[in-house]
């Protein structure tokens, strides 16, 4: 049954016709699951937030493919997309989509939300889980998923982080460990890449079957980056962006820079491009800040918003960026920002 409430939490219209002729994949190809074990037909809960089911109560294979999920896959194959947030779906608002899989081939975790530090635009504090009954929902989450994919025969990549840190969580870093050598897996990674240095030689298999390693880095001089990474330190940031260059030569991985523009750094978005290109990166990914209910003051953040006092100076400063026309920064991610 259809949760009403948390659509109207996001402001999501369930009537809506789009009237898209383009197919989202991400219905047919993706699931997500959240620390509290609950799976969904997306890759961000915010985006589609109905459940197609629990981890504690069924097995992966139980609830892949069940009434609930090829309900919501058919309101993608309508073309209503009635269920989805067009407000906040990078693919709708970039008009990215395309492809009908006919199997899952994307698995991404959020299955511990412990992190190294505490960003004001993500979390109001430290969260770090090693022990009690978070600590070990969360083992019992990566067990159970280590256990779909021994059996899981096709190729599939599984996104570790999309909540926490991986290399700073110890739910992480023991699925890591466990995690089953076979063919026809792959791995990507989102990380705020700080302690990829010491700890990448731990999970030696992930690393040699990463696919992707994203790292999200929200300031391109001392100032912004150790204002907006709270806990981070420039000099740490760039010795382990140094060490990924040397990774991604090593073992040929594509390695994207996350940043997440908002009032204290889209000044710095020509810088980011820079850095990237000097430390190698594939691309610079620009995405809006988000309200996360983190701060009591969002609309001082946000300088998307056309009433925003620096927001014709955010305009200047996208206008240099598209300028740059740098080979690391997509045409759709630019398109987002406007």
């Amino acid at each position: 049954m259809i949760n009403q409430r948390l659509f109207d939490r996001y402001n999501i219209d369930t009537n809506k016709d789009l009237k898209l002729k383009n197919m989202c994949p991400r219905p047919k190809d993706t699931i997500l699951i959240d620390k509290m074990g609950s799976c969904y037909a997306c890759e961000c809960q915010s985006w589609l937030p109905q459940s197609i089911g629990n981890l504690q109560i069924k097995s992966l294979s139980d609830i892949i493919g069940n009434d609930m999920h090829q309900h919501l896959q058919g309101s993608i194959a309508d073309g209503t997309y009635r269920y989805c947030n067009e407000h906040q779906c990078s693919y709708l608002k970039s008009s990215v989509l395309h492809g009908q899989p006919d199997r899952i081939q994307h698995l991404r975790l959020a299955i511990d939300d412990s992190c190294n530090l505490r960003c004001p635009s993500c979390r109001k504090g430290l969260v770090f889980h090693k022990e009690g009954s978070a600590y070990n929902l969360g083992i019992k989450l990566a067990d159970s998923i280590n256990d779909w994919l021994y059996d899981y025969p096709h190729p599939i990549q599984v996104h570790i982080g999309s909540d926490g840190d991986p290399f700073a969580s110890h739910v992480y870093r023991h699925f890591m460990e466990q995690t089953p050598e076979r063919d026809n897996i792959k791995y990507s990674i989102l990380t705020n890449a700080l302690m990829i240095k010491d700890f990448s030689h731990r999970v030696p298999y992930v690393i040699r079957n990463l696919k992707e390693l994203g790292v999200s880095i929200d300031g391109a001089t001392r100032e912004t980056y150790e204002k907006l990474r709270l806990g981070g330190r420039w000099d740490k940031i760039n010795e382990n962006l140094q060490h990924i260059s040397e990774l991604k030569d090593k073992h040929g991985f594509r390695f994207i820079m996350h940043y997440v523009v908002q009032k204290d750094n889209y000044h710095e978005m020509e810088d980011i491009v820079l850095l990237g290109e000097k430390y190698n990166a594939d691309r610079v990914w620009f995405s809006r800040i988000q309200d996360w209910n983190t701060w009591g003051n969002f609309a001082e953040h946000n300088i998307f918003d056309t009433q925003h006092p620096q927001h014709n100076d955010y305009r200047t400063c996208l206008d240099k960026l598209v300028k740059l026309n740098s080979n690391i920064v997509e045409e759709a991610t630019l398109r987002q920002l406007h």
